[in-house]
């Protein structure tokens, strides 16, 4: 009697995907725009991370357990953007936080905890790794001694190489994101128009045909009415004021960039001081002495800058905390400020 035997159940793969943002950020931006500097780009990461997601299920053909995003924020309090990423299915938002100097730090070890836990407990058959930092590879090698297979993804480097050469050897594949993969996620951000009479660096001094707004020309406001020059004095001394030879005045900082700060302000004072200790500032506008300051002195740290002797860009700052607080509470007001 022969006994026949049932063809054995394939076995199904179930993986992890799981990114360092910073190197896939960085990256992305040198490829197609030659900077690496977050500030000149903006990404669509909501679509970004669903078309990893298409790409990776087409490669592992399994079961997606979830999507490991690995970012960082100052104070480890997430930014606007990443709360969105956080409530997306399948995503698991890590923090890192992000140093004075942009740095990110405790990502790494995030990283190798996470993939070593995942394979010591069987919840992974792969993992899929976006990294390129030789720091990785302890990770990749805890993985794979409990016989998770990893496949590295990095992104195509626009010259040499961007990932470690050791990563790249003990990872089991590897693959590669190219610029027409990633180039409908990112957007140059806009450039001002060249201003010969602003030092490069400052706000003013970009270099597309967008002319600057009034608010960056106008930006500090001036306390004494400028001085009436007597007649003659633009071509000499005449006993009057001097001739107006001197450099243009200094532009103030740009609104954007203050706004966000005080949105960002705004979101970590939320989060760390407790929806009972800001709702006892409401209605707003008015801060008190001691509070305002410090959202100052916080907004100053995340720009880099004194905003001090411009009092519009701190009515900026303002206007922006108390938009974000106003709309963390679902209240519908007119302007703050006339």
């Amino acid at each position: 009697m022969m006994t026949e035997f049932a063809a054995p159940l394939p076995i199904l793969a179930r993986y992890a995907v799981m990114v360092d943002v910073g190197y896939l950020y960085a990256a992305a931006g040198e490829l197609l725009f030659g900077t690496s500097s977050r500030r000149e780009y903006r990404v669509d990461a909501v679509s970004l991370i669903e078309v990893i997601k298409k790409h990776a299920d087409e490669l592992i053909r399994g079961e997606l357990l979830r999507v490991y995003w690995y970012d960082a924020a100052r104070d480890r309090v997430p930014t606007i953007d990443q709360r969105v990423i956080a409530q997306m299915p399948w995503v698991k938002l890590r923090l890192g936080n992000l140093n004075a100097r942009g740095q990110q730090k405790g990502v790494d070890a995030q990283i190798r905890a996470d993939m070593e836990a995942l394979a010591r407990h069987r919840a992974i058959t792969d993992a899929v790794l976006i990294a390129g930092d030789e720091d990785m590879v302890p990770a990749v090698e805890a993985a794979q001694a409990y016989g998770v297979r990893v496949h590295l993804w990095g992104i195509e480097p626009p010259y040499g190489t961007n990932q470690a050469e050791r990563l790249v050897w003990e990872s089991d594949t590897v693959d590669v994101l190219d610029g027409p993969f990633l180039r409908p996620y990112l957007t140059k951000n806009p450039v001002e128009a060249v201003r010969p009479d602003v030092p490069p660096g400052q706000p003013g001094a970009g270099a597309s045909g967008t002319a600057p707004t009034p608010a960056q020309l106008f930006g500090e406001r001036h306390t004494r009415p400028m001085p009436t020059l007597r007649p003659g004095a633009a071509t000499g001394h005449t006993g009057g004021f001097p001739a107006a030879t001197g450099p243009m005045p200094r532009l103030g900082p740009d609104r954007v960039r203050v706004e966000e700060a005080g949105e960002h302000v705004a979101q970590k004072w939320i989060l760390t001081r407790g929806r009972d200790n800001i709702r006892d500032l409401l209605p707003g506008p008015i801060l008190p002495p001691v509070i305002d300051k410090e959202l100052l002195v916080d907004a100053e740290k995340e720009l880099g800058l004194s905003l001090r002797p411009y009092q519009e860009a701190r009515e900026w700052l303002r206007d922006a905390f108390w938009e974000r607080v106003h709309r963390e509470f679902g209240i519908i007001l007119g302007k703050s400020r006339p």
